[in-house]
């Protein structure tokens, strides 16, 4: 018996191109992205502001994208569990991970990661900023303003103390980077997480705190914390009253713990678009805005480049402060 290949060779012209064309109408098409669930990695424990932003934004893109975001948290060594998980998985635009300042610091704050926070990601989009505001215990301490806290730490140098969630968080930095720029010598003691660090806060145990406004909002709401200045640049939407460190007496002060999505670097360029696409269109919406309003978030919303140089200058900044205070993580 001849096989089907010898016989085809003897196909009139028009048969043989005939059953090409069948056999190409029968072959499966590329199935368009997405074509099943995308995993969203939060590098950090479930309940914090960034995962706050991964859930709620991802419950908003599954509707565009007409696939369900299921938010995957894998939590540990300050996020570099996950980002490395993130960093070795598939470069399909089926994972995604959040990443928040800790994509800049943790080069310089560990010295040597598993994987490379520039070469094995590629941007996709800012997402919000959540600003950090200097508070204090009403009830412990009268200070009110950034000129205060100043003077009364160059009073007596070392006296005072700040409470972070552990080295290299952005409350440490944000400690870190007021001393170095007021100049004045604060003690800083570092917590396993901002909850305990809190808790010594409202108990009077330390001084300051440059906590983030989702866990301090409620506390300075209820009278307990006195909120002394924002960190960001401009002054916050959540609290309008509140003055930056900038313009409160410390010129050029900025931190602004930003949040942005990432995913394996070599992803497709049109995979990126489309999860770009999709965030920037959620970021728009009023629900959105809404619901990351009542944790503090402000959405910002960017291209990949934009995400990329902004990655780039923050590493070169926060870097240098840690260099230059010879921060080391926990």
């Amino acid at each position: 018996m001849k096989s089907l290949l010898q016989g085809s060779a003897r196909m009139p012209a028009a048969l043989a191109i005939s059953a090409s064309l069948l056999f190409a109408a029968a072959a499966p098409a590329h199935a368009a992205y997405p074509d099943h669930p995308i995993r969203w990695v939060v590098p950090f424990p479930a309940g914090g502001a960034m995962d706050n932003i991964a859930r709620t934004l991802g419950e908003d893109m599954s509707k565009s994208l007409g696939q369900a975001i299921v938010v995957e948290n894998r939590p540990g060594a300050g996020g570099n569990i996950g980002a490395e998980m993130v960093a070795r998985s598939p470069a399909d635009g089926y994972t995604i991970i959040i990443v928040a300042n800790g994509m800049a610091v943790n080069p310089a704050l560990y010295g040597k990661l598993s994987y490379d926070p520039i070469k094995d990601f590629a941007p996709v989009s800012l997402l919000a900023v959540v600003p950090n505001v200097l508070v204090t215990n009403k009830a412990k301490n009268p200070q009110k303003t950034v000129a205060e806290v100043i003077a009364s730490a160059k009073a007596k140098p070392g006296k005072y103390t700040y409470a972070s969630a552990g080295n290299g968080t952005s409350i440490h930095l944000a400690g870190e980077l007021f001393t170095s720029m007021a100049h004045v010598d604060l003690l800083h003691i570092p917590y396993k997480g901002s909850g305990p660090a809190m808790t010594d806060l409202l108990g009077g145990q330390v001084d300051y705190m440059f906590d983030s406004i989702t866990s301090a909002k409620p506390h300075i709401d209820s009278g307990k914390l006195t909120a002394i200045a924002v960190t960001t640049s401009k002054r916050s939407s959540a609290l309008p009253n509140v003055p930056t460190v900038a313009e409160a007496g410390v010129p050029g002060y900025e931190l602004s713990p930003w949040f942005a999505a990432f995913v394996p670097a070599k992803t497709p360029q049109a995979v990126v678009d489309t999860l770009n696409k999709a965030m920037l269109e959620s970021l728009k919406k009023p629900s959105v805005q809404q619901r990351l309003a009542g944790i503090g978030a402000e959405p910002i919303g960017s291209t990949p480049a934009q995400l990329k140089d902004h990655l780039a200058r923050e590493t070169v900044k926060w870097g240098a402060l840690i260099r230059e205070r010879g921060i080391h993580a926990d």
